[in-house]
């Protein structure tokens, strides 16, 4: 059974996060005219991000990397194109992390090519070695100590992949729930264990 070790992020950590990432934007003097949320991880925090810097034009990209919960699916794939012109503007493009930068490098790539005054990313967390460093980080995070982060925004969906693999073992709620504390560290009601077994 191969279950990662977790970390589950709470939502103080996204505002702790979304202020550096605020901080770090008006440092530069470089605030953006358009803000581009990577759906989906990135959709929340490009949100908190616009709604700091008084941005209100935010637009959704979708690139795609992890299939399932802390398993990659290979190369990114951008799934769907920005259908509006960013040409002459000062660009933003928010995702939650950098685990192996390939979905931020696709997205760049994509919106390069519709030639914005300027592009720089941002994102919460940049794990080190990813193919890409964002332009502004909220938190960088070693290799060496990589863990699935668990978003509020990815709860479900992260706990019902997890909560499937460990019921190999023993399908019971409390059984998954303490499997679930020994071998990821994360640590969940038993009732939201039972819920997300039942949903589709």
């Amino acid at each position: 059974m191969d279950l990662p070790v977790c970390r589950r992020v709470s939502w103080p950590d996204v505002e702790l996060w979304s202020d550096r990432l605020e901080e770090a934007v008006r440092s530069s003097g470089r605030i953006p005219e358009t803000i581009i949320g990577l759906t989906r991880g990135g959709w929340v925090p490009s949100r908190m991000l616009a709604d700091r810097l008084g941005v209100k034009r935010l637009l959704a990209l979708r690139a795609q990397h992890w299939g399932v919960t802390a398993t990659p699916t290979g190369e990114a794939q951008l799934s769907e194109r920005l259908s509006v012109s960013v040409e002459g503007e000062n660009v933003l493009v928010v995702d939650d992390i950098t685990d192996t930068g390939e979905s931020l490098a696709l997205a760049q790539e994509h919106v390069q090519t519709l030639r914005p005054g300027r592009l720089e990313t941002a994102t919460y967390l940049h794990i080190h070695q990813a193919k890409l460093r964002p332009t502004y980080v909220a938190e960088e995070i070693s290799r060496d100590s990589w863990v699935w982060f668990v978003f509020p925004w990815n709860y479900w969906e992260d706990l019902r992949t997890l909560a499937r693999k460990a019921a190999t073992m023993d399908p019971g709620p409390e059984a998954i729930r303490a499997v679930l504390l020994e071998r990821c560290a994360l640590d969940v009601p038993s009732e939201d264990v039972a819920r997300a077994l039942a949903s589709p």
